[in-house]
């Protein structure tokens, strides 16, 4: 949908609907549930509310294998989801980074996908992977509910699957996710997208490729793993989504491991700090 027309069936809806709210018991459930949410300040945790019931209202919840998605559930993944768009303005315009798709399937267990993959000899492998979440280009949002269920015991290492699965779709703003999701204008100070791209990336690559050493020696050496999930060693845009889960779940423990990155994520999700 172009924008201009988003925007006008965002001004109509705000005009003639009724603005959605979380009831205050559920939401206070999640808060309980989740203490990285409990600990945001009052007035960030309104704001999350009203985010977290705008897109409730626009997205469609479906339990796979005959998994019934609760009211409590559905809160607890909106919350979690709409965690990086905190800071990005009113709500109905924050959520327009998630406007190219509606669906959230949530299945009871990991989720076994079947894959293919050509390499370059022309050899084609075909194996099983099995997952926790997972973000579709332009379309749903895969998660695992007891991966979703356990994130407060998982905020510990840094990990939460539905911040990672949500920041893919951030990536995906710009095309096939590649770890550099769309820069606004004048980020950290540049005056040109290009320029944006190479502050972002003089920060990432090193960090990544820093990491991806340190996974490598702890697979063929025994040295100590490093905190993060290693599955951010896999490529660059798996890597800015497991750093973006540490970000917002742990962020004391995130900036003692990557210094160099949270000035960089603090000017992307926090612009208006």
């Amino acid at each position: 949908m172009p924008a201009f027309l988003n925007r006008l069936r965002n001004r109509l809806r705000s005009t003639l609907a009724p603005v959605p709210d979380i009831p205050a018991e559920l939401w206070l459930e999640t808060l309980r549930r989740h203490p990285f949410l409990a600990a945001l300040g009052l007035p960030q945790q309104a704001k999350l509310r009203a985010l977290s019931a705008l897109f409730l209202d626009g997205k469609q919840f479906h339990g796979a294998h005959g998994l019934v998605v609760t009211d409590a559930m559905a809160i607890d993944i909106a919350a979690q989801a709409c965690l990086p768009l905190l800071h990005w303005g009113e709500p109905r315009d924050a959520l327009g980074w998630y406007d190219d798709f509606v669906t959230i399937v949530v299945h009871p267990s990991e989720a076994v996908a079947r894959r293919e993959h050509m390499d370059e000899a022309g050899v084609m492998h075909r194996y099983t992977e099995v997952l926790a979440g997972e973000a579709m280009e332009r379309g749903p949002v895969m998660l695992s509910w007891p991966h979703v269920e356990g994130a407060a015991h998982s905020a510990q290492h840094g990990s939460n699957v539905v911040v990672h699965e949500f920041v893919h779709k951030l990536d995906m703003r710009s095309g096939h996710a590649n770890g550099c999701p769309p820069l606004p204008a004048g980020f950290m100070g540049t005056r040109s997208a290009r320029a944006a791209h190479e502050a972002w990336w003089a920060a990432w690559e090193p960090a990544y490729q820093h990491f991806r050493e340190a996974v490598i020696k702890a697979e063929r050496f025994g040295t100590d793993w490093p905190w993060l999930d290693a599955y951010g060693a896999t490529a660059p845009a798996e890597f800015f989504a497991v750093a973006c889960e540490a970000y917002f779940v742990n962020r004391e423990r995130f900036a003692l491991e990557f210094p160099g990155l949270v000035p960089v994520l603090d000017a992307f999700f926090r612009p208006g700090d």
